[in-house]
């Protein structure tokens, strides 16, 4: 099977849009990889939800075409650069306007940065797809991950759980916890996705104070 494939009925469409993909560079939090849990994400939410393959499809493989990284003054920007490349991608590949107009918003609506509300139900789904990928235990994997490329340590040796500072997750990775990755659960659009940010919470949890059991200095 071709990674294609994994897109029935809508392999052709993202086979070109793959193609597309093919010389962009990222990181190791939105590559292909990351592409693939997403829309197994999509499809397990839109096997209850509903919304149009078609649109989630070629949403999944261009929300992140356009790379910024995470400690850029323009990472806020992100989802919109990206929209406006999905917008001409698709526009070259003579796809329907109303198309290309629900994948630009699912797009401009699925970043955390961005902040903001997805108008349609593929928008609230490709955001609650995503937002899985940042739970759970690959969300653990990508945090050290994306922090280690940063060269920022693990986390605050004299204060790791921020109890007399201020929480700093551009200089330590341990603080994304409290950021942002404790307070994603409670922010899912869809009843499926809520059920599934539950489970994935919960891992995040054990980890957070474990982690913390083994590191705080008595």
């Amino acid at each position: 099977m071709t990674i294609a494939e994994l897109f029935a009925p809508n392999q052709t469409l993202a086979g070109h849009l793959l193609a597309l993909l093919d010389n962009q560079a990222t990181d190791t939090a939105h590559d292909l990889a990351h592409l693939l849990r997403v829309w197994q994400n999509v499809r397990k939410i839109s096997a209850v939800e509903g919304g149009n393959l078609t649109v989630l499809t070629a949403a999944t493989l261009l929300h992140d075409c356009v790379h910024v990284p995470k400690d850029s003054p323009d990472r806020a920007n992100a989802s919109r650069l990206a929209a406006t490349a999905a917008k001409a991608a698709l526009t070259k590949l003579n796809r329907p306007e109303q198309e290309i107009a629900a994948v630009r918003h699912a797009i401009e609506a699925h970043s955390f940065s961005a902040n903001l509300s997805p108008k349609t139900l593929e928008a609230r789904i490709l955001q609650d797809a995503d937002r899985l990928d940042a739970l759970g235990h690959i969300g653990i994997a990508r945090c050290f991950a994306v922090s280690g490329a940063l060269g920022r340590p693990l986390y605050d040796p004299l204060d790791p759980q921020a109890d007399a500072r201020d929480l700093d997750d551009t200089n330590f990775a341990l603080d994304h916890f409290s950021t942002k990755l404790l307070q994603l659960a409670g922010q899912f659009q869809t009843e499926t996705g809520r059920i599934l940010a539950r489970e994935r919470h919960a891992v995040l949890m054990q980890f957070y104070e474990g982690f913390l059991n083994e590191v705080t200095l008595s």
